[in-house]
């Protein structure tokens, strides 16, 4: 081999080397660029995740705000239930007591004119309207009389007290009298009628 390919093996293999260099160097700022992109996306999720976490927080401090303020405001309504239930009971019978005051007045003046009548017929009949007139302010307040003598026997209604023998067929499990009325108030049986029975 002489000087002339010598020289020739060697400038090929420095250009060889050129280009596998250059084709390194290529490679390392491809590299690079594909780094920084992968560094700017992790930048831009961390930074989306922050805002989302952000947002989060806020929510719950809403909501949360919002269920303290609820369950302060249940309180406060129940608190107002209790007292006014408790007036309620305390003060629940001044409107049947009112009405009743002017009965207990014309009680008041029977009993008066009592001393003093002679007629013992006008103090019955003065008695009687009383009743009727107290009758019908109960009546107005809910109150109704419970139906008994000659009704079929319910115990619904009615207490069977004493059990009368020797009654016809078609009186049996009749009511024959009633020993003590019953009533109801706004439909509710507040008590039973004290009845005797035909066996």
């Amino acid at each position: 081999m002489d000087i002339k390919d010598k020289d020739e093996e060697i400038l090929n293999h420095k250009e060889t080397a050129e280009s596998d260099n250059s084709a390194d160097s290529v490679g390392t700022a491809e590299n690079t660029d594909n780094s920084a992109d992968v560094s700017e996306q992790d930048g831009e999720e961390e930074v989306s995740e922050a805002t989302e976490l952000e947002k989060a927080n806020a929510k719950i401090a809403e909501l949360n705000d919002k269920y303290i303020r609820l369950v302060a405001e249940f309180d406060n309504y129940r608190k107002r239930v209790m007292r006014e239930k408790a007036e309620l009971i305390k003060n629940g019978g001044e409107k049947v007591v009112t009405a009743i005051l002017p009965v207990l007045d014309d009680m008041e003046r029977a009993e008066q004119t009592m001393d003093k009548a002679e007629d013992v017929n006008a103090v019955k009949e003065g008695v009687t309207l009383i009743i009727e007139k107290f009758m019908k302010l109960l009546k107005h307040e809910g109150l109704e009389k419970i139906e008994a003598v000659g009704q079929d026997f319910n115990t619904d209604f009615h207490e069977a007290i004493a059990m009368v023998p020797g009654q016809p067929d078609e009186m049996k499990g009749k009511v024959l009298d009633c020993v003590m009325n019953g009533y109801t108030l706004n439909e509710k049986v507040i008590r039973h009628a004290k009845v005797a029975v035909a066996q």
